[in-house]
């Protein structure tokens, strides 16, 4: 059942993320879910790298669209996605 509950996170992470980039008419609601999940990993990852110890929710939620943003960002100099 987590499992389920980290799509569904992953997928309005995605989602918040694709707004803040301006790829929200881009990306469909399973590239929501891939870049939320994805980019949670890579916020965390990061954040463990620099010290920062996410501890609660607010804390964690924000970090996850950060790396999210950062995936889309990375995404896009690859040539996934168009600007705005």
């Amino acid at each position: 059942m987590s499992w389920i509950i980290s799509l569904i996170i992953g997928g309005i992470v995605g989602w918040l993320a694709s707004i803040v980039m301006k790829t929200n008419a881009q990306m469909g609601w399973i590239a929501n879910v891939l870049v939320g999940v994805v980019g949670s990993l890579l916020g965390n990852w990061i954040a463990g790298l620099l010290g920062i110890a996410v501890a609660g929710g607010v804390l964690r939620f924000a970090i996850a669209i950060a790396g999210a943003v950062l995936l889309i960002f990375i995404l896009r100099q690859f040539g996934v996605f168009r600007k705005g």
